[in-house]
């Protein structure tokens, strides 16, 4: 069924998302360039000697983890700018977000500092392999890496998390029962339906799937509790079920370890080069100075697979907002979430096509509502 954006929508809301999106994706533009021209500098100028002169005092595996943070906070203060426009600035400007000024800052502290751990523990882990068995530091590297994916995928729900909200069961006894009837039906049951303090930060609403195992479970934005209707919402946890049912979070991990192997493979192949070993000046992958090139390359192959992420995650929502169909029978209730999540989110209704294959990881609410209205006229029968 063919649906546009002013059938469900009327022009205004479609023009002020798009007045709201363009000036965002200008930003992302200019901040992957910075990004990608700051590590480039590092890696492979002189610039990259002078910060490592700064750190190497010590051991080699101390100038290693001392380099990475010098890196990171080179980054990350270079690109501070844009990133305070994106996420504070233009958020305020359209009324969006609730959150002070030292919330901003705080949050974006424990995203370094989260960073910061992660990028100690998987450069630092392949320079301290590579040293440790030059011949064939790849194959510990790469099962290393799919093992750490592994594990932050598991540990995320209970100790990344709660680092930025708090999260607390669903109040609302009768609803939390009817949601978890919902899951057992489905055959999706999940351990935890929570509430995260979302409005605390902002105000769009939001619902998503985390962890696998023990560490499963559902949390719903306090956002949309207050913004929806019981229907609505029994419509957004059935979606989030069908991620569960279909186990979306289990696969996206299995292929995040596959894409670290990878990762740790291209490393490998290109510091073979003695060409590519002498541009960024160093020794081999045991050099503490490989630091930026190994985020350079990391970077650059997440930015290849980018087309290919967007387009399973669009197919695995999809899959999900079927699920949610079939489960609840309530065309209308889905058509109904979703242009109020779409308004109260500002989603872009009409984006280009090219930001669209490389970076939207949903399908538009146009693209949504379409296929609910065709299966409310076939699927439903």
């Amino acid at each position: 069924m063919s649906v546009s954006a002013v059938d469900v929508f009327s022009g205004e809301q479609v023009e002020r998302a798009r007045r709201y999106h363009r000036p965002l994706y200008v930003a992302l533009a200019v901040d992957l360039v910075v990004g990608v021209g700051v590590l480039g500098l590092l890696a492979f100028s002189r610039v990259g000697d002078a910060a490592f002169r700064l750190v190497d005092r010590g051991p080699w595996w101390l100038d290693a983890l001392a380099f990475v943070a010098v890196v990171l906070v080179i980054a990350t203060l270079v690109r501070l700018p844009v990133s305070f426009w994106r996420s504070y600035l233009h958020e305020k400007e359209w009324d969006l977000s609730t959150q002070t000024l030292s919330g901003w800052l705080a949050d974006t502290a424990k995203g370094f500092g989260v960073t910061l751990v992660f990028s100690w523990i998987w450069i630092g882990g392949l320079i301290a392999l590579a040293r440790a068995f030059p011949s064939w530091w790849p194959l510990a590297a790469a099962l290393g890496a799919a093992a750490f994916v592994l594990v932050v995928g598991f540990v995320a729900p209970v100790v990344l998390e709660p680092l930025f909200n708090r999260f607390e069961p669903l109040a609302d006894v009768a609803l939390a029962d009817e949601l978890r009837a919902l899951a057992r039906n489905a055959g999706a049951p999940v351990r935890d339906v929570l509430v995260a303090d979302a409005s605390r930060r902002t105000k769009k609403s939001n619902a998503y799937v985390s962890g696998f195992g023990a560490t499963r479970r559902v949390v719903l934005f306090d956002t949309l509790l207050e913004r929806s209707d019981p229907r609505a919402v029994k419509l957004v946890i059935a979606h989030e079920l069908g991620h569960r049912r279909e186990r979306h979070v289990a696969k996206g991990t299995a292929l995040g370890m596959l894409g670290a192997i990878g990762a740790v493979l291209a490393m490998w192949a290109l510091l073979q080069s003695a060409d590519v070993r002498s541009a960024a000046g160093v020794s081999g992958p045991g050099d503490p100075v490989v630091v930026p090139f190994l985020m350079l390359v990391g970077l650059t192959l997440e930015l290849a697979a980018l087309p290919f992420v967007t387009a399973l995650s669009r197919r695995w929502e999809r899959v999900a907002d079927r699920f949610s169909l079939e489960v609840t029978r309530d065309p209308e209730a889905f058509e109904s979430a979703f242009r109020e999540l779409a308004t109260a989110n500002l989603s872009d209704l009409q984006p280009p096509r090219a930001l669209y294959v490389l970076t939207f990881t949903h399908p538009t609410p146009v693209e949504r509502i379409a296929a609910a209205r065709s299966w409310g006229t076939t699927g439903a029968a």
